[in-house]
Parts: C-alpha cells; sequence; structure tokens
C-alpha cells in the first residue's frame, strides 16, 4: 500500500524522518516530497522541489531570486496538488499526510483536496483548532492539532506525530469501499436547508422507492463545495440541487458561499439535474452583531442565536436569476429548472417574514429570460409552494425520468 508523505524537508526534514519511519514500521511503502524551497532538505525524498515546482511552472531558482515567500508557498500549493493528481492516474495511492505550520498546511492540504472523497487524508497542523473551512473545503481531511509548535521532536510532538502517522496506517489497512453505483442503482445528490427540508426529504423517499440511493448535502457553502466535488470525481449520477441559496451568499456577500463556480460541476461534466431556487430568499450571517453595517437598513430575521437571515432584494434576486440562466446554458446534459412561484422558502410564504412576490418575481422572470431557446435546458414554473408535496413529487419524477428509471407507481 502506497501512502504519501507531504511536507518542507528544509523546516520539517527531522520530524518528516520520523514520521516516514514510524509508516514503514506499518508495512505501508512511502514517497515524500518535499515541498520547500529556502534551506537544504534534511534528508533526500522520492519526488523533489523542483519536480513540484515545475508541475507548477515555475523553479526554485526563479522563486529564490524573488524573495516572495508567499508566491513560494502559493506555487507550492499548485504544484502538489498538480502532482497527486498526475502521480495518481499512473498509480494507486492509498493515503496522504503532511505536517505543517501555515506554509505546510496550505500546501499539503492543497494536494489532499485535489484526491477523491475516501481516500484517507490527514493534515498534522498548528491551524488545526481555528477556521479549518480554508483547508478543507469540500473535501474529507482529517486535521489533527499538535498543540506544541512542530519545531523539533519533544515529548509532546512525537505524540501527535505518532498519532497522525497511526491514524492514516489504520485509515490505509482498513478502509471502508463501498460498492459502485450501478445503473439500477444510481446515486443522486440533492442539496437542502432547514427551509426546504420539507421538499427534499419527500422527494429523496420518491426517489428511494424508485431504487435511487441519494445523498444530501447542507447547502451551507461547504456542503455546496463537498457536493460538486464527488460530481467532478465522477460519483454522481444525477443532481436534484433544489436548494440553490449559496448562489445568494456569493453574490450579495453572506458566509455561506459555495464559491463563485457553484452550479458549474454538473454542467461540465455532463449528468443530468434537476435545479430549482431554494432559500434564494435569504443571504446568511451570523449573529445580528456581525452583520456588516452597509446592510442596517435591510429586512432580516433571526433564524437562531448564531444565524441571522437577510431578505434578498428584487435587484440581487434578477441578477442571480441572470447568473444561474448564464452557467446552466452550457449544460450538455438535459436539466430541468423548476420554478415554485408561491415561495422559495419556509420564509416565504403568505404570512411569514420574507414572503415578498416582488422579489420573487424578478428572479423567476431573470431565469425564464436567461434561458429562452436553451437548448438542452427547460424552465417549468409551477403555481406551487417548495415545499408543497406535489411540487416535491415532481420533481423526483422528474429526475427520475431523465435518468430513465421508472415510476414503481
Amino acid at each position: 500500500m502506497l501512502v504519501l508523505l507531504v511536507g518542507t524537508l528544509d523546516t520539517k526534514g527531522h520530524e518528516l524522518a520520523f514520521v516516514r519511519e514510524l509508516l514503514v514500521a506499518q508495512g505501508l511503502e512511502v514517497v515524500v516530497i518535499d515541498a520547500g524551497s529556502a534551506g537544504e532538505p534534511v534528508f533526500a525524498p522520492d519526488i523533489g522541489r523542483e519536480e513540484v515546482f515545475r508541475y507548477a511552472g515555475a523553479t526554485v531558482a526563479a522563486l529564490g531570486r524573488r524573495a516572495d515567500r508567499g508566491e513560494a508557498v502559493a506555487a507550492a500549493a499548485r504544484g502538489v496538488a498538480a502532482l497527486v493528481v498526475d502521480l495518481g492516474s499512473r498509480r494507486r495511492i492509498d493515503g496522504i499526510l503532511s505536517i505543517g505550520g501555515s506554509a505546510g498546511t496550505v500546501i499539503g492540504t492543497a494536494g489532499m483536496r485535489a484526491l477523491p472523497f475516501g481516500l484517507p487524508k490527514v493534515m498534522v497542523s498548528t491551524l488545526a483548532s481555528g477556521q479549518t473551512r480554508p483547508f478543507v473545503g469540500g473535501s474529507d481531511i482529517l486535521m489533527l492539532h499538535p498543540v506544541a509548535d512542530i519545531a523539533g521532536l519533544n515529548r509532546l510532538t512525537r505524540v501527535a506525530l505518532a498519532n497522525g502517522a497511526h491514524a492514516l496506517a489504520g485509515m490505509v489497512k482498513f478502509r471502508r469501499r463501498e460498492a459502485p453505483a450501478t445503473p439500477e442503482r444510481p446515486l443522486v445528490a440533492a442539496t437542502m436547508f432547514g427551509v426546504t427540508t420539507p421538499c427534499i426529504d419527500r422527494a429523496r423517499r420518491q426517489l428511494e422507492d424508485r431504487g435511487v440511493e441519494v445523498l444530501v448535502f447542507h447547502a451551507t457553502g461547504v456542503g455546496g463545495q463537498a457536493m460538486e466535488g464527488l460530481v467532478r470525481d465522477g460519483q454522481i449520477a444525477g443532481l436534484l440541487d433544489l436548494t440553490t441559496t449559496e448562489l445568494a451568499d456569493e453574490l450579495v456577500g453572506g458566509i455561506l458561499s459555495a464559491g463563485p463556480d457553484r452550479l458549474e460541476a454538473a454542467v461540465r461534466k455532463g449528468i443530468p439535474q434537476v435545479v430549482s431556487v431554494g432559500a434564494l430568499d435569504m443571504v446568511n450571517f451570523g449573529p445580528r452583531e456581525t452583520v456588516p453595517e452597509r446592510f442596517a437598513s435591510r429586512q432580516f430575521h433571526r433564524h437562531n442565536p448564531v444565524v441571522t437571515l437577510m431578505r434578498t432584494t428584487a435587484e440581487e434576486n434578477a441578477a442571480i436569476g441572470k447568473r444561474m440562466a448564464s452557467i446552466l446554458r452550457g449544460a450538455v446534459a438535459p436539466v430541468v429548472v423548476m420554478v415554485p412561484e408561491r415561495g422559495v422558502s419556509a420564509l416565504d410564504a403568505p404570512g411569514h417574514p420574507f414572503y415578498d412576490p416582488v422579489a420573487d418575481g424578478a428572479l423567476f422572470d431573470a431565469l425564464a429570460g436567461g434561458l429562452a431557446d436553451s437548448g438542452q435546458v427547460r424552465i417549468e414554473r409551477r403555481d406551487e409552494h417548495i415545499n408543497d408535496p406535489a411540487f416535491a413529487d415532481a420533481a423526483a419524477r422528474t429526475l427520475a425520468g431523465l435518468l430513465g428509471i421508472e415510476s414503481t407507481g
């Protein structure tokens, strides 16, 4: 079993040598990748830094002349990511481990995020006790905090590094491998928020009754990233992407954005989709006092003590609709966009705080206008609320049809 060990052999060489010995003692073949750029490596790696930077379109010499550490770290991260993908296309990789501080974490996790779900990934990092989303993203990275800085071998770092090494070895040796999806039991991904739960739960059950396996992703930014990562990995047969709220956070400036490329993975991969506008009536923030001052005059709803929701405006909704249409128009596989004209979330219904037919209408009209004569994409405007049972049933039935699955009645 082959595992990759990534780090900077100039600053973390002794620690990496210690980890390598532990992994070898567990019967693993270890390929050490040196991503350092300054001093000499403590020991000879299996893949040197020149090779890493070649994958990034750079050289150690050129980066050394510029003496810009940030640029060197960014190049090393790009290089490691590209290198491990290429290596994985030629050899079977069973796991990856990296150690480091801020630079090592940026570099190591870049390589990990480029590898598929399920492949064991361990990052021993001094940043593991803080905000880890920039490093983990939508990937399945295990981050271990060493407590003390990784600066020499001592009674704390030896324990932390050994725990990381043995964690990786255990995951590699006892890795669970699920049977791949089959045409008889395709794997579908769905997106859900608390305010669209009735719709997604019902549609999920409808699809499961048809023999479909459904993965549900919480549309919190990381959820959308994780889902689209699985799409890019080729593990998803179709999408029930009914909760696209992350687009509102990206456009308006909320805290739950999934990035500017949300919606693009399935379009590029060419898989069937049923897409809707779930929870696009809201932008997400933390506690009320954390909402940026520029939004002071807007309409808010306190979802709970740590989540504040802001109603999107007609102008924002129109922009979101245009953005969605511009991405979906590029689809090469069938896409059905389902529009619930009586409301897009539990808060967007008569008598509820975000009910605003004018703002919703701007979203719906922008979508319809942008998708006119769009080839593979069909828009279906329905006189229902997104959480109406009829809407959920129609969404499930439509996706099943796109996947070529007969109804069970």
